[in-house]
């Protein structure tokens, strides 16, 4: 098998898809931390979101110390609504995101399954 068809295959298979954090929601003067904005891939409408409703996200991070032999560690949180009308969606974490965390990459799990 060639590298590029076991490629094509984990691609297809994979349990997430990748989003982008941009920020928190905000009005013209307050923001508000516990809802983070993230820009998914590949999805351009308000349409397209309504799929990804109640999926879970991570955010996955390096942290300086090891716990548990790792120093990899996770945020978890669920997308909740559309946000505008081009494909960003709000989501709220157990824990609320940093501000370091701005631009950086998340995973759209895509379970639970409301097929």
């Amino acid at each position: 098998m060639s590298y590029l068809l076991i490629f094509n295959i984990l691609q297809l298979c994979s349990l997430y898809s990748k989003g982008r954090f941009l920020g928190f929601k905000r009005g013209q003067r307050a923001q508000h931390e516990n809802t983070a904005l993230i820009q998914l891939e590949n999805v351009n409408s308000k349409e397209e979101t309504t799929y990804y409703e109640g999926k879970r996200v991570a955010y996955l991070f390096r942290a300086p110390t090891a716990k548990k032999g790792s120093n990899i560690r996770c945020m978890w949180g669920r997308i909740t609504r559309p946000h505008g009308n081009s494909g960003v969606v709000r989501a709220k974490f157990r824990h609320n995101l940093p501000p370091s965390a701005m631009g950086s990459t998340v995973r759209v799990m895509m379970y639970p399954s409301n097929i």
